[in-house]
């Protein structure tokens, strides 16, 4: 039995739950236009250097996984419009970390968001990696 003083311990025991969210991602699987993308997010310390991603000329889409601090921790998503004066917020959800998920759309569901002055519609839907749709 190896014997840790309790200073490392106490590192060890701190450094762990880190440690399992840093191997963890999200994917998100988005459609628009009949294309279907899959974008992967990992645990960022800070979610300003998160951009978004094109899904065809109407729409940008954005996950930011904060896993720390702790009682921050969620996976944010966010859909704008890629409108002529600049990107506009049409949908943001916030889902709490520990995820966990629920069917065959993972833990969001499947949400489809629309862009109001096309009438275009952008499905997606997230999962914690490796539990796929069922």
């Amino acid at each position: 039995m190896i014997r840790l003083p309790i200073p490392l311990l106490a590192l060890a025991v701190s450094v762990a739950p880190g440690v399992a969210e840093a191997a963890a991602r999200i994917h998100c699987h988005t459609t628009y236009g009949g294309e279907t993308r899959l974008h992967v997010a990992r645990p960022v310390a800070s979610p300003y250097g998160v951009g978004s991603e094109p899904i065809g000329s109407h729409f940008l889409f954005r996950v930011v996984f904060e896993g720390q601090p702790r009682e921050l921790a969620a996976v944010k998503i966010y859909t704008y419009a890629d409108l002529d004066h600049g990107p506009t917020l049409i949908h943001q959800s916030t889902h709490p970390l520990p995820l966990a998920n629920r069917g065959a759309y993972g833990f969001t569901g499947l949400q489809r968001v629309y862009e109001p002055r096309r009438d275009s519609e952008l499905e997606y839907w997230c999962e914690v990696a490796g539990g796929g749709r069922k």
